[in-house]
């Protein structure tokens, strides 16, 4: 059975990519950090059978004794300081650890290579929020990266010294540029979860209003358990590459609140939303809608949950999770 070690494993890609490689019948092994980590009882719900390692993106050392541990075929990039409006807050932080410590993963991975004399096939977590101010619509793996956070700006190093690592030491070694993917795993501070766990609490009557920052922002949604799938069809090909993961159409946040509260049968949403300029970007990525043409001919990869259903799942999920703490 093939080994695989996950960073980032208790996020919703690390639980949805652990669940898929468990069915192939991979051994996981999951990167945690911290001492009594409070995700970790998490992983061991969702993926009883995940090893979890001790270790840090910002030590390499740790990252050394992870791979020693796990002898990984395959390792997936998924630990970052994820949530872009925080990378304001914590710049250095975020540059340190979405940034560098893809550098610091690599420049392990390859040392592990020298003393083991094995090959690791390595998959690094892109973003479209590299994109930016964008250049072209729809975007492609050839777009022009222009980023416009924080967080976009580390994941462009991320995924240059990729490539880097891969044309300078012949690693295998591949990115994912994936546009925005949710679940109800998400993160409650990520706009779709704030949007559909208000809308269950304004539902059961146990929350009075939503307050947003822009409406107008149009994003390319799809579902994490999608996407997972398309980070492993991307270690099994023959050659390295990068790709776009993306549905290619896009939704303005006005569209996500339209679609939530008329699941939970809540019409006139403009009763219950209240916009605040404190939740606003210093510099707003207005349009990001990709072109997954590359993924679809070389992997064979498809989305199949739609952006009505995304949504729907979300809503109904927080409905019975709220249902269950008025219970419990």
């Amino acid at each position: 059975m093939p080994n695989a070690l996950i960073t980032g494993i208790t996020g919703q890609d690390g639980l949805y990519l652990a669940e898929l490689l468990e069915s192939k019948g991979y051994t996981v092994f999951g990167l945690i950090r911290g001492q009594n980590n409070p995700k970790a009882a998490l992983v061991q719900t969702t993926a009883p059978n995940v090893r979890l390692l001790a270790g840090d993106l910002a030590d390499i050392p740790s990252l050394l004794r992870a791979l020693e541990a796990s002898t990984p075929d395959e390792v997936y990039n998924l630990g970052a300081i994820s949530y872009v409006a925080y990378s304001w807050d914590q710049a250095l932080l975020t540059s340190d650890v979405t940034g560098r410590g893809v550098l610091n993963l690599l420049e392990a991975i390859r040392l592990y290579e020298q003393i083991t004399g094995s090959t690791t096939k390595f998959y690094q977590a892109s973003s479209s929020e590299m994109f930016g101010k964008v250049q072209s619509v729809p975007q492609t793996e050839e777009t022009l990266l222009w980023p416009r956070s924080p967080y976009g700006v580390a994941k462009v190093f991320g995924h240059y010294t990729t490539i880097n690592y891969r044309e300078s030491y012949d690693m295998y070694a591949c990115s994912g540029i994936l546009f925005n993917h949710e679940s109800p795993r998400r993160g409650p501070e990520f706009v779709t979860r704030k949007v559909s766990r208000a809308v269950a609490r304004i539902k059961l009557g146990l929350q009075d209003e939503l307050v947003m920052g822009t409406l107008d922002a149009r994003r390319d949604w799809g579902f994490a358990g999608d996407y997972v799938e398309a980070m492993w069809l991307m270690l099994q090909q023959e050659q390295a590459d990068d790709y776009v993961i993306s549905t290619g159409v896009t939704h303005s946040i006005r569209d996500l609140l339209d679609t939530a509260f008329a699941v939970a049968d809540l019409p006139d949403w403009e009763r219950y939303v209240r916009q605040d300029p404190a939740f606003m970007r210093p510099a707003e990525v207005d349009l990001l809608l990709g072109d997954a043409s590359k993924a679809r001919d070389k992997l064979g990869w498809t989305p199949t949950v739609s952006f009505p259903e995304l949504v729907q799942m979300m809503v109904e999920s927080d409905l019975a999770e709220q249902k269950r703490l008025m219970s419990s």
